[in-house]
């Protein structure tokens, strides 16, 4: 009956939108499963009455998958929603990869792999403090010209893909450098691209960064953090190491700056 089914098809539209602005609210989790019921008779009427979906549906429709499958259940779940195989442990494998980038629904794979890189961002945000920060820069930058239309939707997952290949062989650097993962977070912090630093030359580089990573381990407290007497002290024997390597004295307070916030995420780690 069309004087019912359209005051439903727009009462679902309406439904789906505040839906999507709640997640991940307790709240919104509670019923995710009715909304997903209300939608699903709503794409079967649509289909019916209007022989297909429109666009704005259709994206509504990705969005829902997205946070119907990651936010409560984790992220395997929604490859399971996307029609893909369970990847491997690493997520970022090749063949992954690959799936996603010969998915048909190319929003749907843009949204997966920006959901994927963005949660292995906040994982790094623990631990290394910039490579997440950078890895975050380019995400952004990404993004942000895909809806500025700067690049097309298949430009954006390949760009994506190329992003999400960088970070797997950034995670690897620590094993051919031979430094441990927090010590690669202290050589990180070093700013090893930049041509003076590059100077001091590799085996340089990871011995001061190993000796950072021990200094730092060696001198903080529960509440070194809270204490400026503790962070002065630590701020002295960065500046110290910095000095005995012969790190550039133009960079050097740059750096200590970060190996001191690089200090921070371990910190409670290390005592």
């Amino acid at each position: 009956q069309p004087e019912k089914r359209e005051p439903f098809i727009k009462a679902v539209t309406e439904l789906s939108k505040a839906f999507a602005l709640a997640v991940p609210r307790d709240e919104a989790l509670e019923v995710k499963d009715e909304v997903a019921f209300f939608q699903s008779v709503k794409v079967a009427l649509v289909k019916v009455s209007r022989g297909g979906t429109s666009v704005e549906d259709k994206e509504l429709a990705i969005r829902q998958i997205i946070s119907s499958a990651i936010v409560p259940k984790g992220v395997i779940d929604l490859f399971e929603a996307a029609g893909l195989d369970k990847p491997d442990i690493s997520i970022l494998s090749d063949e992954f990869l690959a799936e996603v980038k010969n998915m048909p629904q190319k929003n749907l794979a843009v949204e997966l792999l920006k959901r994927l890189i963005n949660d292995e961002i906040k994982v790094r945000r623990r631990k290394n403090l910039v490579q997440s920060r950078s890895f975050a820069e380019l995400l952004e930058k990404t993004i942000r010209r895909y809806h500025n239309r700067a690049i097309s939707t298949v430009e954006v997952i390949e760009e994506l893909i190329k992003l999400a290949k960088e970070m797997r062989e950034a995670h690897q650097r620590g094993d051919k450098l031979g430094l441990t993962e927090e010590e690669l977070a202290f050589y990180d912090a070093l700013e090893t691209n930049d041509s003076a630093v590059k100077v001091l030359g590799d085996e340089t580089l990871r011995t001061l960064a190993k000796e950072l990573a021990d200094t730092v381990r060696k001198n903080v407290t529960i509440d070194w953090t809270v204490r400026e007497s503790a962070r002065a002290r630590l701020r002295v024997m960065v500046k110290r190491l910095l000095r005995k390597y012969g790190y550039p004295p133009d960079k050097q307070e740059k750096a200590t700056r970060t190996v001191l916030e690089q200090a921070e995420l371990f910190g409670y780690e290390l005592v």
